[in-house]
């Protein structure tokens, strides 16, 4: 049998000193996560952390920099994650567009708050893409490369 981890991506996304996340209905109960989701078949990694947050939370992303790339393996699921958590800017926001299946709100939050929250987070991921983006952690989209 060959092993494959899933391959996610997720946007942090800051404006005025708050981050966008979303709340989840889970398996576990409700969670907090940043817009994220997983890589379609042929899709590129740019293409997926901008579909994933519009259907998320109905902002616009444009992706500008890659903040990290991001391995956990969930003993809950027993399910290993390579996550690519991308920074960017909003180009839009669709109030009237319906969020993803499961998804119950996008919100606005503190470092601070999320911190307190952190008991509720999807996973460990959350606060540690939150605590590299405050550091300024940065990587150039460059570092991809996407064959269609």
């Amino acid at each position: 049998m060959i092993w494959k981890p899933n391959v996610t991506v997720a946007a942090v996304i800051e404006r005025e000193g708050k981050f966008l996340l979303v709340e989840e209905e889970t398996s576990q109960g409700v969670r907090f996560n940043q817009p994220a989701g997983h890589l379609e078949p042929g899709e590129s990694l740019l293409a997926a952390v901008s579909r994933e947050t519009l259907e998320e939370s109905a902002y616009s992303f444009i992706p500008q920099h890659l903040l990290g790339i991001y391995h956990w393996h969930s003993t809950e699921s027993a399910t290993t994650y390579l996550r690519f958590a991308f920074i960017g800017t909003l180009a839009g926001h669709d109030a009237t567009r319906k969020l993803d299946e499961g998804i119950l709100q996008a919100l606005w939050l503190s470092p601070q708050e999320i911190r307190d929250l952190r008991q509720w987070h999807r996973s460990p991921l959350v606060l540690n893409c939150l605590e590299d983006y405050l550091a300024g952690k940065r990587y150039p989209l460059e570092l991809l490369t996407h064959y269609a």
